[in-house]
């Protein structure tokens, strides 16, 4: 009876050693486009936005009430209230023909231009009226009081948002508020996906004996499309050398390609053949625990991953080594976890030598592991988060504070 014919990894290295040659792969995307602004929202932008006029472009009303000379006012009280002449009425959107005099006020809608003349606007609650042209003030108030003066939020060549900043709702609203219509952002990185093995199947279909349904395909693409990139997702591969090398033919043009599955040591593992046969592999072995069996390379200057077929060990070291790089590809800065510390509900096993990401429930104030196995994709889907166990660390007791970085 022959025998599968196993082979080592090359070298297995630290996740620090992984990270760093992580962060030395693949360059920030060069190329722009010119989008609307209203589909920029996620965008990065790539050259400044400077302002060719002030915001607001004209100094208007804070509120509704009357615009009036600061000086009228004064010693103006609930007792000894002061007398305008109101000589008119200013709405948004209108432009102020109006001159308010000594003694004189105009009323005003909030977002109304300031009339000539006037240089504070009185809240309609402080004053008082009887008719329609005497006007009774009950307050003082100071110059520019209730006043949005003209340039106050944008001034003219200001720059607005920088190139390398992230758009979102508020700088969305910050380019609108200039005039702005299109705007220059870069590229989203286009990532090509690809699980192998002659097992994977595509969901949909009725499984034959020995196939599984395809899982890697559909948890990498919402990964990328979180962080910045856009999959394109290919049909499964079979374990045969000349379907991977004819794969990696076709996928040189993408920014990134992810492969998942024939990436550790079996006779059927051959992505390392694959990505040796047309390009250089620059690790294949990283010391944790789920996912050890994972490999970059680089064909043609573009990144190639060798992912887990194991769909926890695959999703796992996507978010811990593919997502800081498509990242960084993607101009975006890093993505910001947040973090519980809590007791651990029950002891945990740890591999002395793999550094251990273990997934974990957040129940009644205490933390309980959710992991079952690599090939478990209920590891993840039911887990809050995870702890990481130290690659010295054998165990970690019932009772230990322990930091949940939440999904």
């Amino acid at each position: 009876m022959a025998h599968a014919r196993m082979r080592p990894f090359d070298a297995v290295i630290s996740l620090e050693e992984a990270r760093a040659i992580l962060d030395a792969t693949g360059a920030p995307i060069a190329n722009v486009e010119t989008t609307m602004l209203g589909e920029a929202n996620g965008r990065v932008l790539a050259s400044d936005v400077v302002a060719q006029g002030d915001v607001p472009p004209f100094s208007r009303a804070g509120m509704d009430g009357y615009a009036v000379r600061a000086g009228d006012t004064q010693g103006a009280s609930r007792a000894a209230p002061r007398t305008l002449t109101k000589i008119g009425t200013l709405y948004t959107g209108q432009a102020s023909q109006l001159t308010v005099r000594d003694g004189e006020c105009v009323e005003i809608s909030t977002g109304a231009p300031i009339p000539d003349g006037a240089d504070a606007v009185i809240m309609v609650e402080e004053t008082d009226s009887d008719d329609d042209t005497v006007v009774r003030i009950l307050a003082e108030v100071q110059p520019q009081q209730n006043i949005g003066r003209q340039g106050s939020d944008i001034q003219t060549g200001q720059v607005v948002v920088a190139a390398g900043e992230l758009m979102n709702a508020s700088r969305i609203g910050a380019l609108a508020a200039i005039g702005t219509l299109w705007v220059d952002v870069y590229d989203r990185p286009r990532v090509a996906i690809l699980s192998t093995g002659n097992e994977v199947v595509d969901p949909g279909r009725a499984l034959k004996p020995g196939q599984i349904y395809d899982i890697n395909r559909f948890t990498l693409a919402a990964v990328v499309s979180d962080n910045g990139g856009i999959p394109i997702v290919y049909p499964p591969a079979p374990d045969t050398l000349d379907a991977l090398l004819e794969a990696l033919d076709d996928l040189v043009d993408y920014d990134i390609v992810v492969f998942s599955g024939g990436s550790s040591v079996g006779e059927r593992d051959l992505i390392r053949d694959a990505i040796a046969a047309k390009g250089k592999m620059l690790f294949h072995g990283v010391a944790v625990k789920p996912g050890k069996p994972t490999g970059l390379g680089v064909v043609n200057g573009k990144p190639v991953f060798a992912l887990p077929g194991y769909p926890t060990s695959c999703l796992s070291n996507a978010h811990l080594l593919l997502v800081p790089m498509l990242r960084r590809i993607a101009r975006l800065g890093p993505r910001v976890s947040r973090t519980l510390t809590m007791p651990l509900a029950t002891r945990i096993a740890s591999t002395v030598g793999r550094h251990q990401f273990y997934t974990v429930r957040i129940e009644n104030g205490t933390v309980v592991p959710a992991f079952k196995a690599s090939g478990a994709i209920t590891s993840m889907s039911r887990a809050d988060g995870y702890i990481e166990i130290p690659a010295h660390v054998n165990a970690v007791e019932a009772g230990t504070p322990v930091d949940v970085t939440l999904f």
